[in-house]
């Protein structure tokens, strides 16, 4: 890994509406994995972190099968069914390019069994649904949202982020969003041509050729501290909410193919202006 440069891995959990994420990675500052629960975050620092088939850091062990973990207060393991990757990388055409961070969803949607105390309290994880993605980099876009829920009443999961890029010598807004409902994935993207027209802490609304999805932010949750990166550094500062309640809506031609309602919603947004869009 060179220097400025971070690779980190989020591996998120949810039953009975309580989520608990594990945030795994290395950066020129070190390597760490930080825990985010409905309550609290929790970031703890490692000399090193190891990667083959599997993601060794400390006495952890994180992989696409499941994750052993052993850390001060929380430890536990979880097993993970088969994952669901999306049919090909998010980032599109831009995989090839100098990019500030580059995005991957791993598995949209999995099942999870386990058991993880964490301090005096044992969770129990069966029947649980799981979503795993990867980012890597120099740096989070200094503006950016970032959505992702797969717990619907109906088995349905979706990732949206909007951000400001650097590239070369100007910047852009940009958008990579995926949907799978009904066995079929649905995909809005800058690449796509997908209009933004409106993402903010309160609704996020794209439209690309026959396609909407609106998303209102109906009420907030707790948002927690986590260390993000900042040329290669984990110097940052970003606050996570994790049981945030929204409304999803996607539509076709005018017809709603579907309108689903969570309360427990991952929500990050960072921005400077009042909004991206029109």
């Amino acid at each position: 890994m060179g220097k400025g440069f971070f690779e980190g891995w989020y591996f998120k959990q949810q039953v009975a509406g309580e989520t608990v994420a594990f945030i795994v990675g290395r950066a020129d500052s070190g390597a760490f994995v930080q825990v985010i629960t409905d309550e609290r975050s929790y970031h703890f620092g490692f000399p090193a972190l190891y990667k083959d088939k599997k993601i060794v850091i400390g006495g952890c062990v994180f992989g696409a099968d499941g994750a052993v973990i052993e850390l001060p207060d929380i430890h536990g393991e979880l097993k993970f069914g088969e994952l669901t990757p999306l049919r090909s990388d998010i980032m599109g055409p831009f995989r090839f390019l100098p990019m500030q961070c580059r995005h991957g969803v791993i598995s949209m949607r999995h099942t999870v069994e386990g058991k993880l105390q964490i301090g005096e309290r044992c969770m129990s994880f069966d029947g649980g649904i799981g979503y795993i993605e990867k980012d890597s980099g120099c740096s989070f876009p200094k503006e950016y949202i970032w959505l992702q829920c797969n717990n619907f009443a109906a088995e349905c999961s979706v990732i949206v982020s909007v951000a400001h890029i650097p590239f070369v010598a100007f910047s852009f807004t940009g958008c990579i969003c995926a949907v799978t409902y009904a066995g079929l994935e649905y995909r809005f993207s800058t690449y796509q041509g997908v209009k933004i027209l409106r993402a903010d802490s309160e609704q996020i609304y794209l439209s690309q050729g026959k396609y909407q999805l609106k998303i209102d932010i109906i009420k907030k949750g707790n948002a927690h501290a986590l260390a993000s990166p900042l040329c290669g550094k984990m110097l940052g500062v970003v606050r996570e909410d994790n049981s945030a309640k929204a409304r999803f809506k996607l539509i076709k031609n005018g017809r709603v193919l579907f309108d689903l309602t969570s309360e427990n919603v991952s929500f990050e947004c960072v921005q400077r202006q009042c909004k991206f869009g029109k």
